[in-house]
């Protein structure tokens, strides 16, 4: 299933490539992705904002529709609303990790997918450093059919 993800942005996400990002791990709950630092730098020499935002946006897509391929649920995933905290610099490569909310809430957003042909669901991601979160992400994501 990773491997298919993997395929998928690679290939109808162009700047995924010039990222290099890669599908580190998936759990269920969450996804993590990876960016190297080497694509992604500033001209301080740490991750450049932009590329720590769309790391952040594709490891929720990412889990979301890994979770609802598992589920047998089909439908076009679409960011609605995104916001990013950043709270310190990013000085490796970039780790994003999207997390679900409680299981209660996807079984109610695939409970209003399936009267309505579309739902929406809060999704949020980290990217951690040496010493905690570095940034932090919460999006609103839409399925549609």
């Amino acid at each position: 299933m990773e491997k298919k993800l993997q395929d998928i942005v690679t290939k109808a996400i162009p700047l995924t490539q010039a990222m290099g990002i890669t599908v580190e791990r998936y759990t269920g709950r969450d996804l993590t992705i990876l960016a190297p630092l080497s694509n992604n730098f500033n001209h301080l020499g740490t991750a450049f904002g932009g590329s720590l935002y769309i790391a952040c946006v594709l490891s929720c897509w990412g889990l979301l529709y890994l979770r609802l391929r598992e589920a047998g649920v089909r439908g076009s995933i679409v960011i609605r609303r995104g916001g990013a905290e950043y709270l310190s610099p990013v000085t490796g490569d970039i780790l994003a990790t999207g997390m679900l909310p409680s299981e209660e809430a996807f079984a109610s957003f695939l409970d209003t997918f399936s009267v309505r042909g579309k739902a929406r669901i809060p999704l949020h991601a980290v990217i951690e450093s040496g010493t905690g979160p570095a940034v932090k992400f919460e999006g609103e994501f839409a399925l549609v059919k």
